[in-house]
């Protein structure tokens, strides 16, 4: 959606997400939701697995513009799987969570699932070290496991992961299929706003601004690597 305005918000101080407590994540979301919508914002993504499991529904009922969340892709992942066996790579938050029991409920029942705690690598690429040698040592030690259980398809289950995807690939190899949920839920966001009437109409193409907490001194670096390439971005103190 090129034409949508995207204002993001990177809570990079008070992460990982995955090992909070849901009152500590429904504090910070709340926070960043009255950031955004004091600029206007017609619409939200709470674009963390671990925070739409803890604060979707109390965000929904605090606020009335259109909310949308994140979930482990276990449905297409289920369906993709050619030996009926598959691996979820997630935060120990995402995997502990009500949400994630409802979804195995749901699409897990003809699949064998077996997940994986991630425990670290949101850090890795939270300082931008995507290629580096303790990285690689991660997703080795995480990926192994779903792969001696004989999974043929992997689940992504945090968004941080997809930044990775590469070298997840490299680890687990081509015949392995990689799922995650980030065109699906573009989809659905931009469906949402054309069924309330909020697609923009302009044919220019919109800005991106990002906001972030990190203390890091390389903080707008990390966020235009992982960006792809230069964005706006605006410490804030």
């Amino acid at each position: 959606m090129p034409h949508e305005a995207l204002l993001y918000v990177a809570d990079s101080k008070y992460a990982p997400y995955g090992n909070k407590t849901p009152a500590e994540i429904q504090a910070r979301c709340f926070e960043i939701a009255d950031f955004l919508i004091a600029k206007n914002v017609k619409a939200l993504v709470v674009a963390c697995n671990t925070a739409t499991a803890a604060a979707i529904d109390a965000l929904r009922t605090k606020y009335t513009l259109p909310i949308i969340g994140m979930e482990p892709a276990v449905k297409p992942a289920a369906e993709a799987s050619r030996n009926g066996i598959v691996g979820v790579l997630a935060t120990t938050g995402t995997l502990k969570s009500a949400q994630f029991a409802a979804l195995l409920e749901s699409y897990g029942r003809n699949v064998k699932v077996v997940t994986q705690a991630c425990v670290g690598l949101v850090e890795c690429i939270e300082r931008g070290e995507l290629n580096a040698a303790a990285t690689r040592q991660l997703l080795k030690q995480y990926c192994q496991p779903l792969l001696d259980e004989g999974a043929d398809t992997i689940v992504l289950g945090c968004t941080h992961y997809p930044f990775v995807r590469e070298a997840i690939a490299e680890v687990v190899g081509n015949d392995i299929v990689l799922v995650d949920t980030g065109s699906a839920v573009a989809n659905h966001l931009q469906h949402r706003l054309a069924e309330e009437g909020l697609l923009s109409s302009s044919k220019k193409m919109a800005n991106v601004v990002f906001w972030t907490n990190s203390e890091a001194e390389n903080a707008r670096e990390v966020i235009s690597l992982l960006w792809g390439g230069s964005a706006e971005v605006v410490v804030l103190k």
